[in-house]
């Protein structure tokens, strides 16, 4: 049975229609994977240029370098300088007033002369009147270097006859000497004193003597 030949023209037209449709779909999944291609390379190009890029996937990711610890070297260690320690100062022992206890053997001239003091002033000091009257136990008070005796104190013109003063015997002293110090007389010095020997009293000892009793004794120059 013959096709007519406008069926065959239809037919035709759709085998036609057909093969255009095979031909296009190649070239659509290509146009389309060119596009993706472009797309997907320019995002990943924006990716990874971000402000805060993603970390990729292990496989592609490159391994970070371990940052080596560098030894920050120490500062150099200060020597201390030695100072030499200077040895401690001697305290020098005080010369005196002390107190030494009499031994043995002693005698006023040594102990004077081992404490380097004035036997006069030893003997002042501790009211000694003969150098030769010391016992051992005894106390004896050891002046300060350079100690010296009391100077005698001029008498004052102002003193009225019979006024009475305090004087301390000094090494040498009598009650003759010292009544001549002071226009008295002896007599009148122990009788104030209670002293019933004149030749009793001691260095150191206090009197009462009256004065301007007496008339001084004119001395004369030779």
């Amino acid at each position: 049975m013959a096709i007519p030949e406008s069926e065959e023209s239809v037919a035709d037209v759709i085998q036609a229609y057909r093969r255009r449709r095979e031909r296009m779909i190649p070239l659509l999944l290509g146009g389309l994977a060119v596009v993706l291609l472009v797309v997907g390379g320019f995002m990943i190009v924006l990716w990874l240029t971000g402000d805060n890029p993603p970390a990729l996937p292990g496989f592609l990711a490159s391994k970070t370098p371990t940052l080596t610890q560098t030894a920050t070297p120490r500062p150099p260690t200060i020597t201390p300088t030695i100072t030499d320690t200077l040895p401690p100062t001697e305290t020098p022992t005080p010369s005196g007033p002390l107190t030494y206890i009499v031994e043995e053997g002693d005698n006023l001239w040594s102990i004077a002369t081992e404490f380097g003091v004035d036997i006069e002033i030893l003997m002042y000091v501790n009211n000694i009147a003969v150098a030769n009257e010391i016992y051992v136990g005894q106390e004896l008070i050891i002046p300060e270097e350079g100690t010296e005796l009391p100077t005698v104190t001029p008498l004052p013109a102002t003193l009225l006859p019979g006024q009475k003063i305090i004087y301390r015997v000094r090494p040498g002293d009598t009650l003759e000497s010292i009544a001549a110090l002071f226009n008295s007389t002896a007599e009148a010095i122990a009788e104030e004193n209670d002293i019933e020997d004149p030749n009793s009293i001691g260095i150191g000892q206090e009197l009462i003597v009256p004065v301007n009793i007496a008339t001084p004794t004119a001395t004369t120059e030779t």
